[in-house]
């Protein structure tokens, strides 16, 4: 058997695996062949490269064209299957019949063409779509100016450039320039590209815009708050290069969104791979920031990649919102989604099964699964080469460290497309995100003898509203019916046939069949709750029917996390009821502030659960309900010109409105092209003090903006400000 030269990595590749974009070997200035240059040759006296003209400014065509010019970054940065420009200065008038040359690009430490990690652009008549070329359209004195236009199948990354000119001994190439360093990222204006979206406005949104609003808090009460993605700021394109490179991602698969947004999902959480963000939901943050504080992606990134190490806290709005940054810088059109009552169901068996004791409370022994009041995730627009025609556009891509798929915790892309019509089989992880949007909530009898019985079924709570940022506006768009047809409608009889046909497991083989309806109708009402205050709850009780009924009903208030996971009772009550035939009954309850004030978490969410047994009947009636607290707000105000270069000064307030003195109270302050990511740190602020916090800052942008502010402290969280503004560009001189 021969041996090869050169290393043998394991027998089973001739070179290691290309998996960083940081990572670089130099290519020989000078590639001889066939031995030395003969005696008398100078190689000087051929075409020689003496400087080579991005045209790289803000200003250029280059960034106009390709809609980079936003991005806070003085290299070339251009987007693939488009065409942009240099210009090589040589020593002397470049002859096409005698000088050969051509541009080189190279990515990574062991380019290879067949991988795409080298590429060699040729100088052809007439560009051709969809292929690598490049046409000289001006030769003027020792100049060559060149359209370049790139694969919309290229490698998404950071590129070296060389210029290799062909002598009869060998190649002469430019020495490694790293002014030259040319970023090339997704296309979604590149009918070609994978990710291609047809509208300007779609393209304005979800790649453009660097501020978004994320909802939160419950289906009754729906909050928003302001979100700087930053993705254009200093620093954050390597820095998302820099999260696929930590995951060890091939280059050759740097050009796949499916595969980039797969490795995001697995990469923006901690969990397993030393991603960028620890995930944390117990209410404890040491040695970290608690995720209310956060009020964008930048800081987290920056610091993502200075330290090398997870950054603390997150919870899912900060990981969709950190994601959605890492897609969009990267070209890939993305946008946040919010889903009220997210099923988190640890099998996915399409069932949230919530056990009740015989006198009607909650048994958390045996309830397993949790209702999280909201979660969010992100959507990402590709095509879908992998699945049968019609499941590309949207696909759902969850970053929260949820459930382990093939290894690691991360989730997607699942094709909404199919998960609206019940084709669970498409990967990837379709399933998961089908039982986030779709499952039943089942209350159920645990009996002293063993037995359970089916009390009510809701099939509507799951998924009741799915929604995401308006296009143009700050406003709310309702997408629900992307995910799931109208609750009994046949088609969506007919999604969820498909989902059980494709392995989705539904049991309600529960002993016990569902019971007929009560005669009692029971509900109940949490007034506008404002924090530090009381508030009531009103139940009502219907007696439907000529009898007269007895009820022993029990009222149930917990602190509970904003995934349902209850933390603590603050409040127990029981009373019994009587119902005269065909009437009704209202009962209040007074939620006093020192009940629940002390032993509040980081959202500031009052679960209330009202169980209540009809004597003579036997039948259990149960409701539960969730309130989100009415939390004071930071005021941002500026005074100065609003201008481009202009000394502007921004004021934060705060006004402490409750009892207690407020300590350790920390407030962020953000405004993409306004002023940098920033906090300060106040000890405490006594019960009704005001404090204030001035900066003067410099816009750098132009249009409108956005100030955003959050404040964090030990016992209270989740307090948010934010200003609108309009930048007005520097007059020319």
């Amino acid at each position: 058997m021969s041996e090869t030269s050169g290393p043998a990595f394991g027998g089973r590749r001739a070179l290691p695996r290309n998996a960083s974009n940081a990572a670089e070997d130099d290519l020989p200035t000078v590639e001889l062949q066939g031995g030395p240059v003969p005696r008398g040759v100078n190689l000087q006296d051929y075409l020689h490269v003496t400087n080579i003209h991005l045209f790289k400014e803000r200003w250029d065509t280059n960034k106009v064209d390709h809609h980079t010019d936003k991005y806070e970054n003085n290299k070339l940065i251009v987007r693939r299957g488009q065409s942009f420009f240099i210009q090589i200065d040589f020593n002397r008038p470049y002859d096409p019949r005698r000088d050969l040359f051509r541009v080189e690009y190279v990515i990574g430490r062991y380019p290879q063409e067949n991988k795409g990690t080298y590429i060699p652009v040729p100088i052809v008549p007439e560009l051709q779509r969809g292929k690598w070329g490049a046409k000289v359209i001006m030769r003027e004195n020792r100049s060559v100016r060149l359209s370049i236009q790139s694969s919309p199948e290229c490698i998404v990354g950071k590129f070296r450039m060389y210029v290799a000119v062909w002598t009869p001994y060998g190649i002469l190439r430019t020495s490694r320039n790293p002014e030259t360093d040319t970023y090339i990222l997704f296309n979604p204006w590149c009918e070609e590209d994978a990710v291609y979206l047809d509208g300007d406005k779609e393209r304005e949104e979800y790649v453009l815009n660097d501020i978004g609003v994320i909802f939160y808090g419950d289906f009754n009460d729906i909050k928003s708050r302001s979100w700087s993605y930053g993705q254009f700021e200093d620093g954050i394109l390597d820095a998302c290069l820099y999260v696929m490179d930590k995951a060890q991602m091939d280059l050759s698969g740097r050009g796949n969104p499916i595969k980039v947004s797969r490795v995001g999902s697995a990469m923006v959480n901690a969990k397993d791979d030393e991603g960028v963000l620890v995930g944390s939901w117990d209410n404890i943050y040491a040695y970290g920031v608690p995720p209310s504080a956060w009020t964008g992606s930048v800081d987290i990134l920056l610091e993502y990649q200075s330290t090398k190490s997870p950054v603390r806290y997150g919870q899912c709005w900060v990981f969709a919102g950190v994601f959605n940054t890492f897609l969009r810088c990267l070209g890939i059109p993305a946008r946040v989604i919010t889903n009220y009552f997210s099923a988190h169901d640890n099998d996915a068996n399409l069932q949230m099964d919530i056990f009740l004791e015989e006198d009607g409370n909650v048994n958390s022994k045996l309830t397993k699964d949790s209702v999280w009041n909201y979660h969010c995730w992100n959507e990402a627009w590709m095509t879908r080469p992998d699945l049968p025609v019609g499941f590309g556009g949207w696909q759902a891509v969850d970053s929260t460290p949820q459930e382990n798929s093939d290894g690691m915790y991360r989730c997607g892309p699942a094709s909404v497309q199919a998960i609206k019509h019940g084709h669970i089989c498409f990967q990837f992880d379709a399933p998961f995100v089908f039982a986030e949007v779709n499952s039943d909530l089942i209350y159920i009898t645990a009996k002293k003898d063993g037995t359970h019985v089916v009390e009510t079924v809701d099939t509507t709570h799951i998924g009741k509203l799915i929604v995401t940022k308006e296009v143009g506006g700050d406003g709310i768009k309702d997408i629900t019916d992307t995910y799931k047809f109208q609750e009994g409608q046949e088609e969506e009889r007919l999604a969820l046939e498909t989902a059980l046909m494709y392995g989705a497991k539904k049991p309600l083989n529960i002993e016990g069949i569902l019971k007929p309806r009560s005669d009692v109708d029971m509900n109940f009402d949490v007034e506008n709750a404002v924090l530090g205050r009381d508030f009531k709850l009103t139940i009502t009780f219907q007696n439907n029917s000529p009898r007269r009924y007895t009820l022993l009903a029990y009222l149930s208030g917990n602190i509970v996390f904003y995934t349902g996971v209850s933390r603590t009772e603050f409040k127990k009550e029981t009373f019994e009821v009587t119902l005269e035939p065909l009437s009704f009954k209202r009962e209040e309850v007074l939620i006093r502030a020192g009940e629940y004030m002390g032993q509040l978490l980081e959202q500031a969410y009052l679960h209330f659960f009202v169980t209540a047994r009809v004597n003579e009947s036997k039948d259990i009636l149960a409701k539960q309900k969730s309130t989100v607290l009415t939390i004071p707000q930071l005021i941002i105000k500026v005074r100065g010109a609003k201008m481009v270069g202009s000394d502007m000064v921004v004021t934060v307030e705060f006004t402490n409105p409750l009892k207690e003195t407020l300590r350790n109270v920390w407030i962020h302050l953000d405004g993409p092209g306004v002023i940098k990511p920033m906090r300060k740190m106040f000890r405490e602020i006594q019960p009704s003090a005001t404090i204030q916090w001035e900066e003067v800052c410099r816009p750098w942008v132009s249009g409108p903006r956005k100030l955003i502010a959050s404040m964090t402290s030990d016992s209270l969280r989740h307090v948010y400000g934010e200003l609108n503004l309009q930048i007005q560009r520097r007059p020319s001189a």
